[in-house]
């Protein structure tokens, strides 16, 4: 069903970011994304959306944390 394909893509994708965030190597990103389509198409497309979510999601949460960070930091110099 669309769920196992959904949720397979994503335990994928997280793999895959985990990997290129330790090693830096992200042409696996292309080379995983051409054994999908090769074999199925959903699997490819499934695989592609949990990386720009996954990607979006880490990227906003690390400006989350900047902002709070330097919410944080303006507040203890104002001695809050």
């Amino acid at each position: 069903t669309m769920g196992v394909t959904e949720d397979l893509a994503d335990e994928l994708a997280l793999d895959v970011i985990k990997y290129v965030d330790a090693t830096g190597d992200d042409s696996i990103i292309s080379e995983i994304v051409k054994i999908l389509g090769a074999t199925s198409q959903t699997a490819e497309e499934a695989f592609l959306t949990s990386m720009r979510v996954r990607r979006a999601n880490i990227a906003a949460r690390k400006m989350l944390m900047e902002r709070a960070k330097a919410f944080k930091d303006k507040k203890e110099d104002q001695g809050g």
